[in-house]
Order: C-alpha cells, then structure tokens, then sequence
C-alpha cells in the first residue's frame, strides 16, 4: 500500500518519486492481499499488478531510504543487509508515531486504518523533499 500511495501522491503533487515494494519475509510472487487491493481502489489507486518481491541487496543499493512499517523490519534489514543502516527509517515516525500495524490477514477496517496512516506519513515525507518537479 505505501508504494501504491507514494506514487498517487507524488503523482498528484507533480513531483518525481520512484518507489519499489518488498518484504523482509515477503511470499514472492503473491499478489496484494484483496483488503489492500480493494483499500487501495477505494483512493483510485490500482494494486491488481503488484506481486509480493524479497528484500535483496540489489534493491537496497538501489534505495535512497528504505521505510518499513515495523521496528523487527527495521531489525531484519539491518541484520541481512548491513549496508542499509544509515537508509532505514521507520515509516510511522513521518505521522508522529513509531511503528505501522500490519493489516495483513485481518480484516477491511485493519486495511482503511493503516492505508490512512501509511497516507499521512508519505504525504509528510513528500512535504519534507527536496523540490523535484516532473
């Protein structure tokens, strides 16, 4: 949900952002969870393409920062990929607070609450880039 939402609202604001999905334990392959499709299309963002990728270093030289919902994410990145240290932040700490729950499994109003949240805390990152118009 938050590259879907980093791009609708780097899109909206006309800024140039380039956001890459991937889990520390992520089932390669799976596409999003229905409830995060469908709290998604609820903002007119589509999921229905997105397949679930591993971190790998590739990705991690690739990042500029690195945000993850949970401190064991913050922690796994850290203990698999010692490189992305000074590139892992915590999502949450953009909207005041330290971690994100993860929806996954639970139910619609899981997906809305954290999808509002993971809105808030990418809409406060995009606030605090520097310009870099489309």
């Amino acid at each position: 949900m938050a590259e879907a939402l980093a791009r609708l609202q780097s899109e909206e604001r006309r800024i140039a952002v380039e956001a890459r999905s991937c889990g520390v334990r992520a089932l390669a392959g799976e596409p999003a969870a229905a409830n995060a499709v469908r709290a998604i299309s609820e903002l007119d963002g589509d999921l229905s393409a997105h397949r679930a990728q591993d971190a790998t270093q590739e990705l991690v030289d690739w990042a500029d920062r690195i945000l993850v919902m949970e401190l064991a994410h913050a922690s796994s990145l850290r203990e698999q990929f010692p490189s992305s240290d000074g590139k892992v932040q915590l999502l949450g700490t953009y909207g005041g607070t330290m971690e994100i729950a993860d929806p996954y499994g639970r139910w619609i109003f899981a997906f809305r609450r954290s999808r509002d949240e993971i809105s808030h805390c990418v809409e406060t990152l995009l606030d605090r880039l520097p310009p870099n118009p489309l």
